[in-house]
């Protein structure tokens, strides 16, 4: 049956499955699966090309006494309906990366492996996702991919079926590869038990057994295994596998059914060679396969599964849906008109599992030691599984991956996001996106107003738009009255947004006047002893000194042992022997396991989460305190209440409101931590006192406007576990000679003599039009003298400045030995500089240090030599 006529006969193929070709390992094979060992360092569950690939980086990194469980065959699950894909435009740097890796990988085993390495072509249909594509364009050419944006006539020579007739252009990957995923498996697994590794099939794991916190064995149908690290690997069944142990880990990921086609091997073969096909508009991907084409894409509506949960049967008999593949079916004729007469060999229905944020599961969970998670790959388990394996054997053996990983950190989850149906509802939304177009600062629909602050319903009224982070409602900005709400809540572009004046107006007033913006997401904590346990703990895991008097507010960064950020915080000294600690909104559980990984086992120390015990207001502007100061009776300036300072004092009625001279922005103004009880009450007084004093609401964007043109770094954005406080600037937030020996010292000591090689630097735009050109957002080029030395981490439009600001890191070339040349300071001062948005480059000057700094000094010599010559006159 042709395609064509398929669509018009409406004509159903009876399912057939997906038939491969599946070799297993002889020793693995038998009729009688092998003995169980008593005993293994590390267990590993699932035996697909994820789990082989865990299996085979740490036995490449030297661990023996690996065991691999599979329940089925190996390769038999989700691994070998993959469509065998690799291609390396992914949308964040750490994706391409791993990619990259697994590309060069499957070609070393490619004698396993049957790789053939084909070009990939990213077609764009309109003019705005051909700008999208340059992103992926830049990743591929950091990492020495070759790679292009090509013309459609080029397109059309490249693939002999292509309809360019609407196409503007497509990013062209030359080095892709399109691979057996079944070979691929099979030569990981052979690779991994040359190395020593135990891989037994037809072992299903029950639960995983834990006792004060560790990993201590693996019960499975067949026995129990003792052991000190376990391994999910189980894709589709990580979330069950996950909550079946006693002690719960959260593994935040859902089933869907995902559709693609095959067709018979035309009357003239298709070269193997032919190009793959990413048509983002058609929702479609389109690779040969033996002679035919395999096609399949990322629907509108897509079908969640197994929500109750799931076994192998119902993978293995998993029906067609004609209709609801009948889209994807018109798009590839649209794209592909020559195929109306192709004959259909089978429509195969294969789950695939998809997280939150479309990004994969990796790393130690929290709360369970020795516990590791890979999974949730996003329809991408092919790419990533060589780099994704690759860096946790690494993180495994070292503590440590060798990259930033944290944007696929499970510990940037909590529990909050293993809710069944939060989850169904979320990768309802997941699937489309993966070939939908994301215009920056783009935010999630489904699974909101999980997390919400007390005022949540008042600011709402008073024209709050949301944003959310970690589950957590924020607002972007405040429309006023008379505003057309719809067409803000549509602003999705990559120039100026429709909220630019908005915006505008907040910060004016938070410079002039008095803002407040709710800031409750923020994570808090608090650390208390009997003696001196909080502060010993804290002197080791902080950079700064703590041994403060009661009341001072430090910030500081907690370090790794390279000198890296895991967390970049505001500790306040409340008593001698109590902390109050604010961190980032998304560092609630990193932060938290970070903390309790080096705390003493010592009942007289404790750490509580006392995130929703408290409602954040950050009271900002030059007014500020002459609003606390009539709400509290109690003078509020710099003489009475000094700068990084904590009072627990009054706000109108309420009482215990704990009050820090600090705003996270460097203008001036105090946050107020309240009890969740007097919220309304504090806000409600703030607001009506501020009245004479022109308070308004402010949102998320005008903080960071704000905090990007005061040169402010956040952790998550600019700083991160590879960042130390010598390449940011921030070495005056590290004592070196305190009494207590922190981690990280030795490392920032070595970095101190040898020289950074890479600086944190602000850059301003220079001839660049706010209102036609297109905006820097982030992760846009930096080049030095013509060549490329960074890429940018922030970037927002000063209303001071008048211009757009980024922030980035920059390194000067490599010296001639390949190793990197220290950075300094003339390096900076004397390049020109330039900032590529979508292949365009705009020049920019590069500082140190604030501008705003600059232009007060600037307009106090100008008042100054002003008023020296009126006294002449």
């Amino acid at each position: 049956v042709g395609i064509a006529g398929l669509l018009s006969s409406g004509f159903r193929l009876a399912d057939r499955g997906l038939r491969t070709s599946s070799r297993c390992l002889t020793s693995s094979g038998d009729s009688q699966p092998l003995p169980l060992p008593g005993q293994a360092r590390v267990v590993i569950c699932g035996g697909g090309i994820v789990g082989t690939s865990v299996a085979y980086h740490l036995a490449k990194l030297g661990w023996t006494d690996i065991v691999l469980l599979e329940q089925g065959r190996l390769g038999a699950g989700t691994t070998r309906m993959c469509a065998g894909i690799v291609t390396v435009a992914k949308p964040l740097s750490i994706e391409c990366q791993m990619a990259n890796y697994s590309n060069s990988l499957y070609e070393q085993l490619e004698e396993e492996t049957g790789v053939k390495t084909v070009k990939s072509l990213f077609c764009a249909f309109m003019l705005v996702l051909l700008l999208a594509l340059h992103e992926y364009l830049f990743y591929s050419r950091v990492m020495g991919i070759s790679c292009s944006i090509i013309k459609p006539k080029d397109v059309a020579k490249l693939h002999p079926f292509l309809n360019i007739h609407d196409l503007v252009g497509a990013l062209h990957l030359p080095e892709d590869a399109v691979v057996s995923p079944s070979d691929v498996n099979h030569a990981l697994a052979v690779a991994a038990a040359g190395r020593g590794v135990q891989i037994l099939e037809r072992t299903s794991v029950q639960q995983v057994l834990v006792e004060k916190g560790q990993v201590m064995a693996v019960e499975t149908d067949r026995g129990s295994i003792e052991c000190e690290y376990f391994v999910n690997c189980a894709g589709q069944w990580g979330y069950e596998l996950g909550q079946a142990s006693e002690m719960k880990v959260s593994v935040p990921l859902h089933g869907c059914e995902h559709f693609y086609l095959i067709t018979k091997p035309f009357q003239e073969p298709l070269s193997p060679n032919t190009p793959v096909v990413i048509d983002m508009d058609g929702r479609i991907y389109v690779r040969p396969w033996q002679g035919g084409l395999l096609s399949g894409g990322f629907e509108k509506n897509p079908k969640p599964i197994f929500t109750e949960g799931r076994n192998q049967l119902e993978i293995q008999n998993m029906q067609e849906d004609w209709d609801h593949f009948e889209p994807m079916l018109s798009s590839l004729l649209r794209r592909m008109p020559a195929l109306e007469s192709a004959e259909i060999q089978q429509l195969v229905n294969c789950p695939e599992s998809f997280t939150p944020d479309m990004r994969c599961l990796m790393g130690e969970t929290p709360g369970v030691s020795g516990y590791y998670v890979l999974a949730g790959m996003n329809s991408s388990g092919l790419a990533f599984a060589g780099g994704a394996s690759k860096y946790l054997a690494e993180w495994m053996t070292y503590g440590y991956p060798t990259a930033n990983v944290w944007p696929l950190d499970i510990k940037r989850f909590g529990n909050l996001q293993s809710s069944r149906t939060f989850l169904r509802h979320r990768v309802m939304e997941v699937v489309p996106l993966l070939y939908e177009l994301k215009v920056p600062r783009w935010d999630f629909q489904t699974g909101r107003q999980l997390r919400t602050s007390p005022l949540y319903d008042r600011l709402d009224t008073q024209g709050a738009r949301w944003m959310e982070k970690h589950g957590f409602e924020r607002p972007k900005y405040f429309v006023p009255p008379g505003k057309d709400l719809l067409a803000l809540d549509q602003s999705k572009t990559f120039y100026k947004p429709d909220w630019f004046d908005i915006v505008g107006a907040e910060v004016k007033c938070c410079k002039e006047a008095v803002c407040v913006i709710d800031m409750s997401s923020f994570t808090k904590f608090e650390l208390t002893a009997t003696g001196n346990q909080a502060l010993e703990l804290l002197q080791h895991l902080c950079a700064n000194d703590l041994d403060v008097p009661v009341g001072h507010i430090v910030h500081t960064g907690m370090l790794n042992q390279r000198g890296g950020y895991e967390n970049d915080c505001s500790v306040v000294r409340l008593s001698k022997n109590n902390f109050f600690i604010v961190s980032p909104t998304d560092q609630q559980v990193h932060c938290w396991s970070w903390m309790k990984k080096y705390m003493p086992n010592d009942p007289h120390l404790h750490l509580e989460d006392v995130s929703w015990k408290y409602t954040a207001l950050n009271l900002i502007g030059p007014r500020a305190m002459d609003v606390l100061a009539e709400l509290s009776y109690v003078s509020m300036t710099p003489d009475h209440f000094p700068s990084m300072f904590c009072k627990e004092m009054s706000v109108g009625y309420a009482n215990g409101i704990r009050v820090m001279s600090m705003t996270h922005t460097g203008e001036p103004g105090f946050m107020l931590y309240i009890p969740i009880e007097y919220a309304l009450h504090v806000y409600n007084e703030v607001m009506s006192v501020g009245q004479k004093y022109g308070i308004r609401n402010a949102g998320y964007y005008a903080l960071r406007s704000l905090r990007i043109e005061k040169f402010f770094a956040f952790w998550g954005q600019d700083l991160d576990p590879f960042t130390t406080p010598l390449e940011c600037g921030r070495e005056f937030r590290v004592k070196f000679d305190k009494d207590t020996d922190f981690l990280g010292r030795d490392a920032l000591l070595q970095q101190r003599q040898d020289g950074v090689s890479r600086r944190f630097v602000m850059l301003v735009l220079d001839d660049h039009d706010t209102e036609l050109d297109l905006w820097p957002w982030w992760g846009e080029p930096i080049y030095c003298n013509g060549q490329l030395a960074g890429t940018t981490t922030s970037s927002a439009y000063s209303y001071t400045l008048e211009r757009h600001v980024c922030l980035g890191y920059v390194s000067p070339p490599t010296g001639p030995d390949g190793l990197p040349t220290p950075i300094t300071p003339d390096f900076i001062n004397r390049g020109d500089y330039e900032v590529d948005i979508a292949g365009q480059r705009y020049p920019a000057k590069a500082k140190l240090y604030p501008f705003s700094t600059l232009l007060s000094q600037q307009k106090r010599r100008k008042e100054d030599m002003e008023l020296s010559n009126l006294h002449r006159e």
